[in-house]
């Protein structure tokens, strides 16, 4: 099995397991991934999401270049332009995903992780876009992700000369939310998990959906825009509760909706 998933306590864990050629993806393992986040997406119990590799050594290689798809660079660009790598890169999921990065993470494995909303990663995880140096380009989002999460110039080199950087200059670079070392790496993902799940789910939709639905948009135009789940969430029964909960001093019991 390519691409293990499991829901448990409201989290989804989506785990690409392919650890023999670093977790890279082929053609199935794309197609299931994109089955794994229609899922996420189809279960409203699914809080948030949990993304990570299979072993040690890598989160994700990107594309496996030992397939052959029978697809020229063009066709893929276009097949692919509308979704996303593996259906995460710039698809507008509503859920909360975090990725556990536990090694590499290169070309369309960074740019699931630029697909995430947190990132927490090994001390001695790496990152790449690489694309480049075989004659291709980052075309599954990292292009017009990268520049957008980090400096400008870092991204434009890392995408130009393919080189790699650690986990302590991606965290530097303001991409990372945490970095700890491998042992650390389950415990500090749970952590997160746990604030995440704290939260009223609406909520945390709606601040998602806002940020990136906004981001292009002027100030004024951002404050006013409507979406679908900001909406939710300021008419749900959870606004009620959350209210309620803190003037009892009391943990809140989200329902979302």
């Amino acid at each position: 099995m390519s691409v293990e998933f499991e829901v448990s306590g409201h989290v989804a864990r989506v785990t690409i397991n392919r650890p023999d050629s670093l977790n890279a993806v082929d053609s199935a393992t794309h197609a299931r991934l994109a089955e794994v986040w229609d899922e996420v997406e189809r279960k409203p119990e699914i809080r948030c999401a949990v993304l990570t590799g299979a072993g040690t050594r890598a989160f994700c290689a990107g594309a496996d270049l030992k397939e052959e798809t029978g697809l020229s660079g063009m066709q893929y660009w276009k097949r692919i332009s509308t979704s996303g790598f593996s259906g995460i890169a710039l698809r507008r999921m509503s859920t909360p995903v975090i990725a556990r990065v536990n090694g590499l993470a290169l070309g369309g494995g960074l740019e699931m992780v630029l697909g995430c909303d947190i990132i927490i990663a090994a001390d001695t995880a790496r990152f790449g876009l690489p694309e480049a140096k075989v004659g291709r380009v980052p075309l599954d989002g990292g292009m017009v992700l990268l520049p957008r999460l980090m400096p400008r110039n870092i991204a434009m080199g890392m995408m130009m000369t393919g080189r790699l950087l650690e986990a302590s200059e991606m965290e530097r670079h303001g991409l990372l939310n945490a970095v700890v070392s491998p042992e650390q790496l389950d415990e500090e993902t749970d952590r997160w998990v746990t604030e995440l799940l704290k939260c009223a789910p609406l909520s945390l939709q709606a601040i998602k959906a806002v940020a990136r639905q906004t981001a292009h948009l002027p100030l004024q135009d951002a404050f006013q825009y409507p979406t679908r789940e900001l909406e939710a969430a300021l008419n749900s029964s959870d606004a009620d509760e959350g209210v309620a909960a803190f003037r009892d001093k009391r943990a809140p019991v989200w329902k979302g909706n």
